[in-house]
């Protein structure tokens, strides 16, 4: 039996990345825009980092992480989410003391052992990013703006912004005694991990997938908010408005995190099912200090790069086609034209050639089906006169032209195509 890949991975294969290359750089170029740097941070930690500051008692902390000792006999987990370990590095590096606010971003592979399914895979990726230093509501505002340029410029439509907040230590104790008593009688009718979650971060409670529909009168954070929360959530609100950006409040998202604190949301798609989230972040103005650094206020969000692929409109794959393929008819044709090949692909021009110097009849058919805009064929009396038969592939006209100039030649005519 042959070797698998393990269960809940796939392959990225060529048919399928120039979309993921076309998303990368339109979130690469925007962010950019928006004057955020890229970091690249490992794909592996301590796990005590992840266990402070998305919480111990977390769903992907209690089940889904994929933890391990190393020779060292320390613990170590493969990154379940990118805010983490870019807030360490924030940290580690005293990144704070370049700028009074930090924009960055990233972009690669996570890790959760869940249950695989359509758009959600054990090795997945996640494209994102983190403002750290400022807590005024316009940096949470201009986030949000970024994120739905984003899918404005992958033209993804259908999609529905969904706000809340959460409050800060100054408001949400009073909220989560007000929910305690609430789930109180409800508890034996809840499940397990509720149950549990009702002693450790009750919170939690409302992000649970099993029992949702059964808090649809519970307390809401937004009628519990302190003075400052309230008028954060509000500027954040009008803001919106102001910029022409929908959004819905969903006094109930709470998502899965503990770290997040006053604005926090997902842009969220219908027709998707339970696994509609696709985009999903917020506010972070503790977790900083929490594993170790100054206090300093944070927000970001990340996207799930699968979910968003399979949104989009495949990109045009024009561009991945080779503008030449060379047919060399014959082993001393093959020869000829190994010099001339790198000198085309030296000079820019993607071109293709199969090297085996078969008939002309058999790599016509290769030159049909890899798309190319031209095939320069060179054959026996090619080869004696010095000139080549360069066909265009699209009206079927061919002309002579001489082997000392097909780069120039090619290049004149490829840009009048484009």
């Amino acid at each position: 039996m042959s070797i698998q890949a393990i269960k809940g991975v796939k392959d990225i294969l060529p048919d399928d990345i120039a979309a993921w290359q076309h998303l990368e750089a339109t979130a690469r170029k925007l962010f950019e825009d928006y004057g955020f740097a890229e970091i690249r941070v490992p794909i592996f930690e301590y796990t005590e980092l992840f266990a402070r500051s998305i919480g111990a008692s977390t769903d992907i902390v209690e089940k889904e992480m994929y933890t391990f000792e190393d020779r060292d006999g320390r613990k170590i987990t493969l990154r379940p989410e990118g805010t983490a370990g870019v807030v360490r590095a924030f940290i580690e590096h005293k990144m704070y003391a370049d700028s009074q606010l930090t924009k960055l971003y990233y972009l690669g592979p996570m890790f959760r052992h869940e249950r695989p399914q359509k758009g959600r895979y054990r090795q997945f990726y996640q494209i994102g990013v983190e403002a750290l230093g400022i807590d005024h509501p316009h940096v949470d505002i201009e986030v949000l703006a970024m994120l739905h340029a984003l899918f404005e410029r992958l033209g993804v439509t259908g999609l529905t912004l969904q706000i809340n907040s959460l409050g800060d230590a100054a408001c949400r104790n009073a909220y989560r005694d007000a929910l305690k008593k609430y789930l109180a009688g409800k508890l034996s009718s809840l499940c397990t991990d509720c149950q549990r979650r009702y002693e450790t971060n009750p919170l939690r409670v409302l992000d649970c997938k099993v029992d949702a529909d059964k808090f649809n009168d519970s307390p809401v954070m937004l009628d519990y908010l302190c003075g400052p929360c309230k008028a954060h959530f509000e500027t954040v609100e009008a803001g919106l408005k102001r910029l022409g950006i929908p959004f819905e409040v969903n006094t109930r998202l709470v998502r899965g995190l503990d770290y997040y604190t006053r604005t926090t949301f997902e842009l969220v798609m219908g027709h998707m099912g339970a696994q509609n989230t696709v985009a999903a972040g917020g506010r972070y103005d503790g977790l900083v200090q929490e594993i170790g650094g100054p206090a300093t206020p944070g927000i970001g969000f990340a996207l799930g790069v699968e979910r968003v692929i399979s949104l989009m409109k495949p990109p045009d794959m024009a561009s991945s086609r080779p503008a030449l393929y060379l047919a060399a008819l014959g082993p001393e044709a093959v020869a000829l034209a190994l010099p001339l090949i790198h000198d085309l692909k030296s000079s820019g021009i993607r071109t293709e050639t199969d090297y085996t110097g078969s008939s002309l009849k058999s790599q016509m058919k290769k030159a049909d089906k890899s798309g190319a805009t031209y095939t320069l064929i060179i054959g026996e009396q090619e080869m004696k006169t010095g000139n080549a038969i360069l066909r265009n592939m699209q009206t079927k006209e061919q002309s002579e032209i001489t082997l000392a100039s097909v780069v120039e030649e090619l290049k004149k005519k490829l840009a009048r195509v484009s």
